[in-house]
């Protein structure tokens, strides 16, 4: 097994100008630090792993990775890629390029997976840039974010053929108290209100702002520089067994988007940073639960067979919503059939839990 250093010294022996063509200089240092967490992973396999609110039912159990295998893996990944580097200049670009990264099913995005994760990254850069020039006031730490969702989830247990639920519309309010709580919001849907809580020990005074429970000023925390950000976003979301990593950042980031409100640099940072996410690639037009069309950045969990879409407007670039569809034919349906769906229609910031915007809504 090649041990880290030997990895290292490999990566330093690489000419210069084939690695620029073919792997760029962080997918190296990305594939080194994927052995690292391979091999952490699989010494702490057997321990529980916490779930989280944007984790998808029915994943399936991680097999045992050996990790002499890996090593190997990772070594040919780099000697591999620099030789498609070098029959195809450009054909990576950052982190959305990877093996499995193409075909997206029947109704897929455009041309080949290279040139949809370059048409991601460009399209990801362009979102940041009127994410950035967005203004935002703040969120006190009394006040909720609200948000108005229409929805239509699978109702049918895992590979079992999908059965779309009722399209609905469901309201949730967000705390953005920073201190530790044990309940942070609310959801009213089909006329009952539900508590949001989030599960500690027993005796715990709660949770305190973070990845888990984020609020406001916990974005604002957050590192804008991209590569910085995503490595912590990387460092803190949990992953359980089965899980794809890249899969749980994706779903965390796209649960972020659509739930909060967030200053706008931080919003332009998270979304240059999911342009490094390895797998994400763009799709020409997807259609939210409300019918709107735009085009969507994507990204396939191809152990689950399922596609993420975050949904923006084709001209303001705004996001509408997020979809799921199956990647590949399977006892759940054909690949392009819609798993679940949902558009935003209404994002605010209220003073109280159960207030709906307008002119009552604020102090």
């Amino acid at each position: 097994m090649n041990s880290p250093e030997e990895l290292e010294e490999l990566a330093r022996l690489l000419p210069s100008d084939p690695v620029e063509r073919g792997l760029p200089p962080e997918r190296h240092s990305h594939h080194k630090d994927l052995l690292m967490q391979l091999i952490d992973r699989d010494a702490a396999a057997a321990a529980p792993s916490r779930p989280h609110p944007f984790s998808r039912p029915g994943r399936l159990s991680r097999p045992v990775l050996l990790t002499a295998c890996v090593a190997v893996a990772v070594a040919a990944t780099l000697t591999v890629g620099l030789a498609d580097g070098r029959q195809e200049a450009g054909r990576g670009h950052s982190a959305t390029a990877t093996p499995g990264s193409g075909g997206h099913g029947e109704d897929g995005g455009r041309g080949t997976g290279g040139d949809r994760g370059r048409g991601a990254v460009v399209t990801l850069d362009r979102i940041a840039a009127v994410a950035l020039r967005t203004d935002v006031e703040p969120v006190r730490d009394s006040q909720y974010v609200y948000v108005r969702t229409r929805v239509a989830e699978n109702e049918a247990d895992w590979e079992q053929p999908v059965r779309p639920g009722s399209l609905h519309d469901r309201e949730t309010w967000f705390s953005q108290d920073r201190k530790p709580l044990t309940e942070y919001g609310m959801t009213r849907e089909n006329g009952k209100d539900y508590p949001i809580r989030i599960l500690v020990p027993e005796g715990s005074a709660g949770e305190a702002a973070g990845i888990d429970r984020p609020t406001y000023a916990w974005l604002a925390s957050l590192p804008t520089d991209p590569a910085a950000l995503l490595r912590r976003i990387y460092a803190e979301t949990p992953v359980g067994d089965g899980e794809d990593r890249d899969q749980a950042v994706f779903d965390r980031i796209g649960g972020l988007v659509r739930e909060q409100v967030m200053p706008s640099a931080t919003a332009a940072a998270i979304y240059r940073a999911t342009a490094r996410i390895p797998g994400v690639t763009e799709v020409d037009d997807a259609v939210d639960a409300a019918g709107r069309h735009g085009i969507a950045i994507a990204r396939e969990d191809t152990r689950m067979g399922l596609r993420t879409e975050w949904i923006f407007d084709p001209g303001t670039l705004e996001y509408l919503g997020e979809r799921t569809v199956l990647s590949r034919n399977s006892a759940m349906g054909a690949a392009g059939t819609v798993f679940d769906t949902r558009a935003v229609l209404e994002r605010a910031v209220v003073d109280r839990k159960g207030a709906r915007p307008g002119p009552d809504s604020r102090s």
